[in-house]
C-alpha cells in the first residue's frame, strides 16, 4: 500500500516551507554557472496560507526593474537573503518556472514573476 499524506498534513508541511523561508526572503535567477541575473524581494509571509497542499507566492507580480543581466537558468529562493532554501530550474518550457518571453535578459532590463506555487503531494 502506498503512502498517503491527507490535507492537514499536506497543509502543515507546506505552511512549514514558507515558515522555513523566513520573513525576508529573496528569490534569485541565476545562470548554469550560478551567477546572479536578478533578484526578487519577496513579501511577508513570502507565501499565502495553504490549501491542499499548495502555498502560492503572494505580492505577485514581483520585479526586478535593474537586472544584472545573463541566460536565467535555475532559480534560489533565499532566506536573509543568503541561505538557500528552495532551489528549481527556469526555462521557457518545462521547467518549474517559465518565462514564455524568454531567459535571456539584459542588463537593467525589468525580470517579472506573476505566479509560483509550491506543492506538497498526497503521495
Amino acid at each position: 500500500m502506498a503512502l498517503t499524506l491527507d490535507t492537514p498534513m499536506r497543509n502543515a508541511i507546506a505552511d512549514a516551507v514558507d515558515t522555513q523561508v523566513g520573513t525576508t526572503a529573496t528569490m534569485e535567477f541565476q545562470t548554469s554557472g550560478d551567477v546572479e541575473v536578478a533578484t526578487l524581494t519577496l513579501a511577508n509571509p513570502a507565501f499565502g496560507a495553504a490549501s491542499t497542499g499548495v502555498i502560492t507566492l503572494g505580492g505577485v507580480p514581483l520585479s526586478d526593474t535593474n537586472a544584472t543581466g545573463g541566460v536565467m537558468a535555475k532559480f534560489r529562493i533565499k532566506s536573509a537573503g543568503t541561505t538557500s532554501q528552495i532551489a528549481g530550474t527556469v526555462s521557457t518550457s518545462g521547467a518549474d518556472i517559465n518565462f514564455a518571453g524568454g531567459v535571456t535578459v539584459g542588463a537593467t532590463d525589468t525580470v517579472t514573476l506573476t505566479a509560483f506555487t509550491i506543492t506538497c503531494p498526497a503521495s
